[in-house]
């Protein structure tokens, strides 16, 4: 009885979460499924989580339980997945449900009563497993545009046992794809000093060639010594323009495998290190990813599979070999690229060499605090990936610290000394990141404590104190002081703030908290008047809007309903 225990425990847990079941998940919508964006696709500062299924343009669609099980978690949000909903399932797995409109009957007037307890729009809960069963093809929801969203659609995921992303397409959820990944460019990297591309040690564009059959290519290469190389490459779907993200990547030298890239699961705490996976000196410069195809130091990501010396390959003199690269789509579309090397010690074509006197040496390894005027700068040890060489300079309350074209792990601290600065407004001071050509202040998230004002920060830049005294301002959209708005379901109002943003809102009724949902992109203030807490005939609107410094407005109206 014992080993019949024993092997059925170790057959369930192998199903349920090795293996990928087929027909176990139902896609969540019932459209056909078109895809905006793939799992692990490439995104400025993080890998894809799921799938975002397309909802014909358009907000309202049924959204439906994948599978049955227990909703663990609902989380409102201003930003991020907006309204969105968690589903744990028997077999271990949970889904995930993003940019909602709302919620079904059952479930909007649970989260509402706990956003009316918190008198919050932005709430997260998390039932006990007793609280909020649901069905098999259950309406949960209704897909919408909400927080981060850049247009309608469901952003759908599959979550393992370790809240691990991992590909829905690997559980049958499938979109059509009949065509080869694109492949924009290919690239050789030395590896270090000693190695030679075409006669040059840095990065090397190489020229494609495309051939007949959709493969590539490329015009023989002269090397010595260490190197690597690195591929711009996407995928497009049938039934949508979008841009999106391969597979998986393999690579081979002289016909042996030398690292494979596999993007069917990540865990959220590594996916920040996209930055390391990417050449991101050339993104920022050229707006364009390359996904270099070897492994650098500080780089943690666990989509690395058979990576022989970390996908490097050694060229010695006189000799010839290939290399190439094989490009997949989920659906086993590929493309190959092939990379003819011959093994040449060339005359270095020494490029310009950087002046360093003036740069600042940041470590990796170790704390790095910088110090000029008012202004201290500190780097706990592993914010940037490798000891580094920036441009860094104090003018007044400028600090300029280097451009955006190193990669950074985590936030660095910038601190301001305030205790000369004369100002009547002190506290409607801010740290500001100057961007763009014109160097226009955004505010950067800033802490106060006594005279110290303080902000971290994953970007290099340029920074300065800047001073918001300026509230916000708050205007009506559909109504106006004393207006009967019996027939009206929505009271909507536009809130926003130029300078350092918006922080919080508070909307009363006759002294009585009501709900409004803010849609920062339209800054919009919404109430439903179906929440049923507006009941008098005469009513006093109050509405309290306080930016990021500290200055607030007020806006009061009255309204009548019957």
């Amino acid at each position: 009885m014992r080993q019949f225990l024993i092997i059925l425990f170790i057959t369930c847990s192998a199903y349920s979460q090795s293996e990928y079941p087929q027909d176990y998940f139902r896609k969540p919508l019932d459209i056909p499924i078109i895809l905006a964006g793939t799992f692990a696709e490439l995104r400025p500062s993080h890998f894809h989580g799921g799938l975002d299924i397309k909802t014909q343009g358009k907000e309202g669609l049924r959204v439906y339980t994948a599978a049955p099980g227990y909703i663990s978690r609902i989380k409102v949000s201003h930003y991020g997945y907006g309204k969105a909903i968690y589903i744990t399932h028997p077999n271990g797995y949970t889904t995930v449900y993003g940019h909602l409109q709302k919620f079904s009957d059952r479930l909007e007037k649970y989260i509402k009563t706990c956003q009316y307890d918190k008198e919050s729009f932005e709430v997260e809960v998390f039932p006990n497993s007793e609280e909020l069963i649901v069905e098999a093809d259950e309406v949960i929801a209704f897909s919408g545009n909400t927080g981060g969203s850049g247009g309608p659609h469901l952003h759908f995921e599959i979550r393992d046992n370790q809240e691990r992303p991992m590909n829905p397409m690997l559980f049958g959820i499938t979109a059509k794809d009949t065509t080869t990944p694109s492949v924009l460019g290919v690239f050789a990297y030395p590896k270090d000093e000693n190695a030679l591309i075409n006669g040059k040690n840095e990065r090397v564009p190489l020229r494609l060639i495309p051939q007949n059959n959709g493969d590539f290519i490329v015009e023989k290469v002269t090397a010595l010594g260490n190197i690597g190389f690195g591929v711009s490459t996407h995928d497009r779907l049938d039934g949508a323009p979008n841009k999106n993200g391969v597979s998986n990547i393999q690579t081979f030298y002289n016909g042996n495998k030398s690292l494979e890239i596999d993007f069917k699961r990540f865990s959220f705490d590594e996916s920040k290190h996209i930055k390391r996976l990417i050449d991101y000196e050339y993104y920022k410069t050229k707006k364009t990813r390359i996904q270099k195809l070897f492994v650098e130091p500080n780089n943690p990501l666990s989509l690395y599979k058979d990576a022989y010396d970390k996908g490097y390959i050694m060229v010695e003199d006189s000799t010839s070999s290939v290399y190439k690269i094989r490009i997949l789509d989920f659906n086993q579309n590929e493309a190959w690229i092939t990379i003819p090397i011959e093994g040449k010690n060339d005359i270095l074509t020494k490029p310009k060499k950087e002046d360093l006197s003036n740069k600042t040496l940041i470590y990796s390894d170790k704390p790095t605090t910088l110090n000029s005027g008012n202004i201290t700068v500190n780097f706990y040890a592993n914010t940037v990936y490798d000891d580094v060489h920036v441009d860094y300079k104090v003018s007044s309350d400028t600090l300029y610290l280097h451009e955006d074209t190193i990669p950074l792990q985590k936030n660095y601290y910038i601190n301001y000394d305030l205790s000369n600065y004369k100002s009547e407004h002190l506290d409607k001071v801010y740290i500001a990141h100057l961007y763009g050509y014109y160097k226009k202040p955004y505010y950067v998230n800033t802490k106060r404590k006594g005279n110290t004002l303080s902000a971290g920060t994953k970007t290099f830049g340029t920074y300065a104190l800047a001073m918001d005294t300026e509230p916000p301002t708050i205007q009506p959209i559909n109504f106006q002081d004393k207006k009967w708005l019996s027939k009206y379901r929505y009271l909507k109002l536009k809130i926003d703030d130029e300078l350092s943003g918006i922080s919080k809102y508070r909307a009363t009724v006759n002294g009585k908290w009501i709900l409004m949902e803010y849609d920062y992109k339209t800054n919009t203030l919404v109430h439903d008047f179906n929440d049923n807490v507006v009941k008098d005939t005469k009513n006093e609107l109050k509405i309290i809007v306080t930016d990021n410094v500290g200055n607030s407005s007020t806006f009061e109206a009255t309204f009548f309903r019957k």
